[in-house]
């Protein structure tokens, strides 16, 4: 049986569709960040509450990650090609309603809509680049370039919106995407081959993926309520479907014929490992962006730009060292750089214990360099990592997984860090519960670390199996 639905890639134009590609990653991790600088403007402007701001952030963020698995095995079954072009359509029209909504219903329900574009869009631009780049050094470096693209995103996030919401309005962070998409469809059209017709054509596990969108949907939702309201009988509800969710989700992919999340694969443990380690780098990652947000903003009273700007040194670091980081995996292996990020950025977290409401801007400095180092030299090594543990041919479930794994964890970081940190008008409890932040973030970063050196091969043992 042939499941390989991708047609040989256009070798000479591999630089110009890894770019492209990049395109779309772009797309998809702005919008992890880019709103989080309107967050204050949005509120005023749509009168949202606390708990509706952080959904803001979430609707986006729980679609893309409930979406994920079943958005990479699409694309392996009908081509990644289609898949990145229907993506960036719907994400292009999503950005449009959260641009001209007047209500903050509407603007919840645009972000979901996002979230479908971004799914789509997440595990094919990887897949693509997977397999135009067949060499396991070259797609190494290639994934670095993809990853330090995806890093870029992160600042160019807060900063921009930053500069767009002090010009122009928060409305503007969204019609910024129109462009960016008018560029990148017709170039996937030009550039990247179509799919050749299948011998078989497996059914899509729906019911796989619904349980799955469920089980995460519930979880977060039940962490952003014990963080308003306690433990009180709405969350013990959403637990509770949370929880059955996930037992019918993990039976149903267990007696699936074609399940969406094949329970073999994550009994690889290099693939196992480098997921966990994946998911624990994006919980404290991006739950360490949203509260240190709110700390500049409504603690320190901050404008959105000089926020932005102020953010640049976990963001920087992030770019530049992705790249950097994919040679390194391509010569030394994955298990080097994610030793040394989980190290850096477990030092980085720890300082976190040192903030005041009126620290200066040097004591918050360590948390984000340490941060940004950390999670450069860990992004392109536990991608590769991932996706090199998978088969070749289903790439773009290894792709999904992977991003899965870590848009969940981001999704879950913004939830529990917004649950333990509180309400920032409440300055001095606010930065007190930072300090439990950084504490929790160290212990997950060195729980990470562990699961490093168990799961992920040395370098002499991959050289020895591929």
């Amino acid at each position: 049986m042939s499941i390989n639905l991708e047609a040989p890639p256009r070798t000479r134009h591999r630089g110009l569709i890894l770019a492209t590609m990049c395109v779309g990653m772009f797309l998809v991790q702005l919008d992890v960040t880019v709103v989080n600088v309107a967050l204050p403007h949005m509120r005023l402007g749509l009168s949202a509450t606390l708990e509706q701001q952080q959904w803001i952030v979430d609707s986006y963020a729980v679609v893309l990650a409930s979406l994920l698995l079943v958005a990479g095995d699409v694309g392996d079954r009908f081509g990644h090609r289609r898949v990145v072009v229907t993506g960036l359509g719907v994400f292009a029209a999503a950005s449009m309603l959260c641009a001209t909504t007047p209500v903050i219903e509407m603007l919840l329900a645009g972000r979901a809509i996002q979230g479908i574009g971004a799914a789509l869009l997440l595990p094919s631009t990887l897949a693509v680049i997977t397999h135009v780049f067949q060499n396991s050094a070259e797609r190494a470096k290639a994934v670095g370039v993809w990853a330090g693209v995806s890093a870029l995103a992160l600042p160019a996030g807060p900063l921009l919106g930053g500069v767009l919401v002090a010009a122009l309005g928060w409305r503007t962070i969204f019609w910024i995407n129109i462009p960016i998409v008018a560029l990148a469809l017709p170039a996937t059209l030009w550039l990247v081959a179509k799919p050749t017709a299948p011998e078989t054509r497996r059914r899509l596990d729906l019911p796989g993926s619904a349980l799955a969108a469920i089980t995460l949907a519930a979880l977060v939702y039940t962490v952003i309520t014990v963080g308003h309201a306690g433990m009180g009988t709405e969350a013990w509800i959403s637990a509770g479907i949370s929880l059955v969710a996930l037992v019918c989700f993990l039976l149903r992919e267990r007696s699936a014929k074609a399940p969406m999340l094949p329970l073999s694969l994550l009994r690889v443990p290099a693939f196992a490992g480098a997921n966990l380690v994946a998911a624990a780098m994006n919980l404290v990652g991006i739950g360490t962006v949203f509260v240190t947000t709110l700390y500049l903003q409504s603690v320190q009273h901050h404008s959105p730009l000089v926020a932005g700007a102020l953010m640049l040194p976990l963001f920087a670091p992030l770019a530049a060292l992705s790249p950097i980081t994919g040679r390194l995996t391509a010569r030394y292996g994955a298990r080097l750089p994610m030793t040394a990020g989980l190290l850096v950025g477990s030092a980085g977290s720890l300082t976190l214990t040192r903030l005041t409401p009126t620290s200066p801007y040097l004591a918050l400095l360590p948390v984000l360099i340490g941060l940004g180092i950390g999670m450069g030299l860990l992004t392109a090594a536990v991608v590769s990592a991932a996706v090199g543990a998978a088969p070749a041919e289903r790439a773009g479930l290894a792709s999904g997984i992977n991003n899965a794994a870590r848009q969940a964890a981001g999704a879950m970081g913004i939830a529990l860090y917004g649950a333990v940190a509180g309400n920032p008008g409440q300055s001095e409890i606010f930065t007190d519960h930072l300090h439990t932040i950084g504490m929790l973030a160290c212990a997950l970063w060195i729980g990470a670390l562990a699961f490093t050196w168990v799961t992920v091969p040395r370098p002499e043992q991959q050289a020895a199996t591929t």
